[in-house]
């Protein structure tokens, strides 16, 4: 069971920057997917950002240009690089990894960021 864990969350003025990171309890050169996803007070929670264990990367419409995941697999750790804030992204952000086949999802416990304006 991969546990993963985010932080670097917290309150950031609009058109400032964040850092976020997920720590896995194991190496996540075997999980085939790592993203970040949001959740916004009543709203659905939404693709923010995946990275494959390739270094494929696909970002959310709203998050593109602004937002850069990376990972480094030596610190089993992924990143999430946010910049050019604005309040709409205010939300809990997740990190997720998917691995093997059938795919088995793994989800932190997640961050909180606010954006104010």
């Amino acid at each position: 069971q991969v546990q993963l864990v985010e932080s670097g969350g917290g309150l950031a003025q609009a058109g400032g920057s964040l850092r976020l990171s997920c720590a896995a309890s194991e190496s996540i050169s075997s999980i085939n997917i790592m993203g970040w996803y949001r959740q916004a007070p009543g709203k659905r929670r939404e693709l923010v950002a995946i990275i494959t264990n390739d270094g494929r990367t696909n970002y959310g419409d709203s998050v593109k240009g602004r937002f850069t995941i990376s990972r480094d697999n030596a610190k089993n750790t992924v990143y999430l690089q946010m910049n050019s804030l604005k309040p709409a992204d205010t939300a809990v952000y997740y990190c997720k990894g998917t691995r093997g086949w059938p795919p088995y999802d793994y989800w932190g416990q997640g961050t909180q960021v606010t954006v104010s304006s």
